[in-house]
C-alpha cells in the first residue's frame, strides 16, 4: 500500500518558526540537545523527527505542538488571535521586542521585570507643569 505523502514540511516549518524568533539552531541545539547537524537536515527536508523530538523542538522555540500543523487551530489559538486583534502595531512590535529577550530570562528575571512593569505602570505621571512666561519689564 503506497504511502500518503505528508501535506506539511515540517522541515520548512520549523525553520521558519525559529527565524521568526531569532534563533539560530544553535540554540535549538543548547534548548534541546539536538545536535545542529540533525536540526539542518530536519530543515532542509532530509529527515523527518519524531512526534518526541518535534515537541522537544516545539518547547524550545516556545509553541505549541499543534502551530507545526496547519488547521489545528486551539481555543488558546483563537483567544491569542482576539487578543492580538485587539492591540495597535506598536504595542505589538513592543510585545516581539520583550518575547525576543525574555526567552533568556530565569524564571525570577522574568518575574522582576513583571514587578517592574506592574509598578510602573500604577505609578502617577509626574505633575505637568505650566511653562513659567516672562513678561519684559517696561
Amino acid at each position: 500500500m503506497p504511502k500518503e505523502k505528508p501535506r506539511v514540511n515540517i522541515g520548512e516549518v520549523i525553520k521558519t518558526y525559529r527565524s521568526q524568533r531569532g534563533l539560530s539552531q544553535g540554540d535549538i541545539e543548547r534548548r534541546t540537545g539536538l545536535l545542529r547537524c540533525y536540526l539542518s537536515r530536519v530543515e532542509n527536508g532530509h529527515t523527518v523527527p519524531s512526534l518526541e523530538t518535534l515537541a522537544k523542538i516545539a518547547e524550545a522555540m516556545d509553541i505549541s505542538l499543534a502551530d507545526f500543523f496547519p488547521g489545528t487551530e486551539t481555543p488558546r489559538d483563537r483567544e491569542t488571535q482576539k487578543m492580538l486583534g485587539e492591540l495597535s502595531q506598536d504595542e505589538i512590535r513592543f510585545l516581539v521586542e520583550i518575547k525576543r529577550y525574555s526567552s533568556t530570562l530565569s524564571d525570577g528575571d522574568k518575574r522582576l521585570v513583571l514587578a517592574m512593569i506592574r509598578k510602573m505602570a500604577t505609578m502617577l505621571p509626574p505633575p505637568v507643569r505650566k511653562p513659567v512666561v516672562r513678561r519684559p519689564m517696561v
